[in-house]
């Protein structure tokens, strides 16, 4: 099985938290596609049974605008009955982007495997990584 990590990175806070997913995917005995948002396919990523989205917090707590909310559109109307791991790193504010978009796929019927994803302030701490590979092994088994 082959579980996917698709992300959008700017300063390498949430690169470092995709890399610790796959780490945790593979460490569950599952295959990890790890891959930055640009080069990922929707539809091709809704075959997947369960997979992991990584963003984080942009501007006034948002998703990145030009890749990641494109894509997060496209995806939405196909996450029914998915399974999925949301993450991402900020620099201010409290975590609302992530609330946001976990009651987003939340709405489109999506089950999520952390009820408010894995959000870390700045650069992942050990503990955050650790989370991180703890919720790929997870992803790994569904």
């Amino acid at each position: 099985m082959s579980v996917s990590v698709v992300y959008w990175s700017g300063t390498g806070n949430t690169q470092a938290m995709a890399e610790a997913v796959a780490e945790g995917i593979r460490d569950g005995g599952a295959d990890a596609v790890l891959m930055e948002v640009g080069n990922a396919d929707a539809a091709a990523l809704a075959e997947e049974k369960a997979f992991a989205l990584g963003c984080p917090s942009m501007g006034a707590e948002q998703l990145e605008e030009s890749e990641m909310e494109p894509f997060v559109e496209a995806l939405e109307p196909l996450v029914s009955g998915k399974t999925i791991l949301l993450f991402g790193s900020y620099g201010w504010g409290d975590g609302e982007w992530m609330r946001d978009w976990a009651d987003r796929m939340k709405n489109a019927g999506a089950v999520l495997i952390r009820e408010e994803g894995i959000i870390t302030n700045e650069a992942p701490d050990d503990e955050a990584l650790e989370e991180c590979r703890a919720a790929g092994k997870e992803l790994a088994g569904c």
